[in-house]
């Protein structure tokens, strides 16, 4: 392990918690599960840590299958990050379907702190640093869900809670009832990047106003935001996968010609088309961090070293703009 990880990384405030976090967390979405590597998860685990990255992101689902991630993350950390673990933030999540039966998804309390419960026996933890509830529940009341978020913190099980996927109401009223319950919210996990832009106007506003964090997943947008489609459709890419959850229309005339134009702007920054969509994320006062997915350890260095060159002049974010706001 390195002793300088921490000088690698710059780290922000979490809203106005006491809590930072890396610029750049790893979440363990697809590259974690049964189907993974173990060896090939390790080192992509110990050079995250080494270079800086103390947040792991996880939800119960994760694998594939289910909880396989989470199972398998458990291992790891037992066997090469059991002294480490007071330098980690390992966060998990509920809100879709893990198992059988009428108490598997939502937002019910009986959900929520069953799930909890295993996921925390999968990775063999007795408490998570951070528990989202992973989206909100048309058939359970606000109020049920966080009161099991307060509850979950008042069993000792997380020290913060977060929620992802909520809109700007939704989360302005959580804030409200978790406000007068004392629970320490501190952040939200958004979908955020230059194709998916919704957040800003609905959510952005609402967590600068109640002082919360802003973690965003998909800042490359499931692959479309790097070098990969530049040149059309590879045979190994997550479009060309029939069970991938990008198709062939994701990829249109009109998003082909945004990615080429931006990769422009990226070229003559001296990044890659990735590292400036993971830029433009950060370039966001309320957001706190923003959540990577690697499937080896040479992806990660290359997203880690965007952080070389974070600043986007003017000229570029009205380039940026244009291009994002044309229609072909």
């Amino acid at each position: 392990m390195a002793t300088s990880r921490y000088d690698n990384i710059p780290y922000k405030r979490t809203g106005l918690s006491g809590l930072f976090l890396s610029r750049l967390s790893l979440g363990l979405w697809h590259n974690f599960g049964g189907k993974a590597d173990l060896n090939n998860a390790k080192e992509i685990l110990h050079t995250a840590f080494d270079k800086g990255i103390t947040h792991f992101d996880l939800a119960n689902n994760y694998g594939p299958p289910p909880g396989s991630a989470e199972e398998n993350f458990g291992k790891i950390l037992k066997s090469d990050f059991q002294s480490h673990r007071d330098e980690l933030i390992i966060s998990t999540k509920a809100g879709f379907k893990m198992w059988d039966g009428p108490y598997n998804d939502g937002g019910s309390r009986k959900y929520l702190i069953s799930s909890l419960d295993q996921s925390l026996k999968r990775m063999q933890l007795e408490y998570v640093d951070i528990f989202y509830h992973h989206r909100p529940d048309p058939n359970t009341p606000i109020e049920e869900s966080m009161l099991a978020l307060d509850h979950i913190v008042r069993s000792g099980k997380a020290l913060y809670v977060g929620v992802s996927n909520y809109s700007g109401e939704q989360t302005k009223r959580a804030t409200e009832i978790l406000r007068e319950l004392k629970t320490p919210f501190i952040i939200h996990q958004p979908k955020y990047n230059m194709f998916v832009r919704g957040v800003e106007k609905d959510l952005f506003p609402v967590l600068k106003e109640e002082g919360l964090g802003c973690i965003p997943f998909s800042p490359l947008a499931q692959g479309l935001l790097t070098n990969k489609y530049l040149g059309g459709i590879p045979k190994q890419s997550r479009i060309a996968d029939p069970d991938g959850f990008l198709k062939e229309s994701d990829l249109d005339e009109n998003v082909r010609s945004k990615i080429i134009a931006l990769n422009e702007i990226a070229v003559n920054r001296g990044q890659s088309l990735a590292q400036l969509a993971l830029v433009w994320v950060l370039r966001k006062e309320v957001v706190t961090s923003a959540l990577i997915g690697v499937s080896s350890v040479s992806q990660l260095l290359y997203n880690i070293s965007a952080l070389d060159n974070v600043n986007l002049s003017k000229d570029e974010q009205i380039k940026i703009e244009n291009i994002l706001d044309t229609n072909i």
